[in-house]
């Protein structure tokens, strides 16, 4: 599986949305790191998108997030590390930490995916919705990474939600900063459907970002940077 890493110190990774690759986290978050050292960004691209070869044997959500934990296991070894996850990428950084609570350090749950059948989402109605200019986002990053994606790999288990969901619920206790960042005009996985997870979070900042989409940061990329931050800060002096 395929991955880029930068800097040195604390392994962060990175888990891209459903077909999703490396190149859009990268380019939101390496600059936040630009004058901020003691942290090994790690960049994933999982099967079936960007660089990362499709794998026949993975038939849904479960042998995804196998895989991503098989890569995470290799790269970190028995260092601690910390997890931040986009869209489904949230949802394979909920299954690592559940299955691997102690060596976690946090959590950053970026316009999550909670639900996931569709058709039973919360998403904000047509009178909350303003434009946003984070759609340009999907067309520079996202539709490139369509063009890498194994889009039939990963359609049959996203049509799915018996496969594209996990067999287990991720949710756990967890006590290390947390941050979840949500769009209060994301009509993909919303908003509301992450409320419920600071009940497992009890050290989380939860965040609806205005004028943003299920696309961010778009308008509001300084205060998703704020956010980072603090997290990152938090998670480098937890007794603080």
């Amino acid at each position: 599986m395929y991955y880029e890493s930068f800097g040195a110190g604390r392994p962060l990774f990175f888990l891209p949305s459903w077909g999703g690759d490396a190149g859009e986290a990268r380019a939101v978050h390496e600059p936040i790191f630009e004058q901020r050292e003691g942290w090994r960004r790690i960049y994933v691209d999982p099967p079936g998108t960007g660089r990362s070869p499709a794998d026949p044997t993975i038939t849904n959500q479960d042998g995804m997030l196998s895989a991503i934990a098989g890569l995470i296991t290799a790269v970190a070894g028995d260092e601690s590390f910390a997890l931040a996850g986009t869209s489904a990428g949230a949802l394979h950084a909920r299954g690592i930490l559940k299955s691997n609570p102690t060596q976690v350090l946090g959590l950053l749950l970026r316009a999550p995916g909670v639900v996931i059948d569709r058709s039973r989402r919360t998403l904000p109605t047509a009178e909350h919705l303003q434009p946003s200019t984070a759609r340009d986002r999907q067309h520079m990053y996202y539709d490139d990474a369509e063009q890498l994606a194994d889009l039939e790999f990963l359609g049959r288990i996203q049509r799915d939600p018996s496969t594209y969901g996990l067999r287990e619920d991720p949710s756990i206790h967890f006590d290390r900063p947390t941050l979840i960042v949500t769009g209060r005009q994301d009509t993909i996985a919303g908003y509301a459907d992450a409320w419920p997870l600071l009940d497992d979070y009890p050290r989380a900042t939860y965040a609806v970002l205005d004028q943003e989409d299920h696309f961010l940061p778009g308008p509001g990329s300084a205060l998703y940077r704020a956010l980072v931050e603090d997290w990152l800060e938090r998670v480098e002096h937890p007794g603080a």
